[in-house]
């Protein structure tokens, strides 16, 4: 039987959660909050989720790793120089972790996108199958190394070549690739093309795995742009140990409560698209439509820890606004209102 590896998109930050299993028993690597659509891909393949891998201390995104594995009762694996103020199973690099009786991941220390950065590296059979880079090795770029501030960018930046260097020199051309961002996320340094590829092929294209130390560091530093505001409270969060995330709809909102809340100065969130809202809206309200990279730009504009009030055509609309709010740590609306 083969190694299955199944990607779970969250578009809206332009990122990617895996989970690979062997027909019997599962991994995951890198879960978002809602990690119900992980729960839902494993039933759907009739498998049982053991361990749950995490790259890093994210920056962009609230992880579901720790609720996720404590749901599962799978054992939750990050680097164990993370300092964190939960229990979870710390790996280092070299370690080797069995995951049911054919699977074997390689832990592999690749700084760059943070200090502590991990890749892991699945083998089958004593077979190489895959590599999950996280923000190391992305298609066609990698990483940026600026999220953790500037005293650290430059050493960041010099420690992202080694590490691509280091996924090149250590594992077959044929082995898949599975980065975490880079699919529109502002975690990559450069915006990455492509749904898939190998380490051969990263070795052809990767400006990381083409171009010397020095050249890399220069093109890398001078290519990076701004970053979305709210990416500075989601490492402490993560640090931290996200809860359980709740999905369940906020309370209706009459008009006169509307308007009392856009009065008081709080944001209330129109999510239909611009040409809906441009033909008519409520006044004082502020439009983020769902059909854009909704949560990254409310996230982005909205001063933190302000009361959000979400206004949809539907109540599906609203629950899909929630949804990606509660991936950044946005939990609760303040209310809603449909029609």
């Amino acid at each position: 039987m083969t190694i299955t590896v199944l990607p779970l998109d969250t578009p809206g930050l332009g990122d990617r959660t895996y989970i690979a299993h062997d027909g019997e028993v599962a991994l995951v690597v890198d879960p978002q909050r809602d990690y119900d659509r992980v729960l839902g891909i494993a039933e759907a393949a009739g498998v049982r989720i053991t361990h749950v891998f995490e790259s890093h201390i994210h920056n962009d995104y609230v992880t579901g790793g720790l609720e996720l594995a404590r749901q599962v009762g799978a054992r939750y694996l990050l680097n164990a120089d993370d300092p964190v103020f939960f229990e979870r199973t710390g790996v280092s690099d070299g370690d080797v972790v069995e995951v049911g009786a054919r699977m074997r991941v390689r832990v592999l220390l690749t700084p760059g996108h943070t200090h502590t950065h991990l890749s892991f590296a699945l083998e089958a059979d004593g077979e190489s199958v895959a590599v999950f880079t996280g923000g190391s090795l992305l298609y066609g770029s990698t990483g940026r190394p600026d999220l953790l501030g500037p005293d650290h960018t430059d050493t960041l930046a010099h420690a992202q070549w080694h590490s691509a260097q280091r996924l090149a020199a250590e594992l077959p051309d044929e082995t898949a690739v599975y980065p975490t961002h880079g699919f529109g996320s502002f975690c990559s340094a450069t915006q990455s093309g492509g749904t898939a590829s190998t380490i051969g092929q990263e070795k052809l294209a990767n400006p990381a795995l083409t171009t010397d130390e020095a050249r890399y560091v220069d093109d890398l530093l001078a290519g990076l742009d701004a970053y979305p505001a709210y990416y500075a409270h989601m490492g402490p969060a993560n640090s931290a140990g996200p809860g359980e995330a709740d999905l369940s709809l906020p309370t209706e909102a009459e008009p006169a409560e509307l308007r009392r809340r856009i009065e008081a100065g709080e944001w209330v969130v129109d999510l239909r698209n611009r040409t809906a809202f441009a033909a008519g809206h409520v006044g004082g309200t502020v439009n983020f439509g769902l059909d854009g990279q909704f949560v990254t730009y409310l996230a982005w504009l909205m001063p933190w820890g302000t009361p959000v009030t979400l206004l949809g055509e539907t109540a599906e609309d609203v629950a899909e606004a929630q949804r990606e709010l509660v991936r950044v740590g946005i939990d609760r609306p303040a209310a809603m209102a449909t029609g």
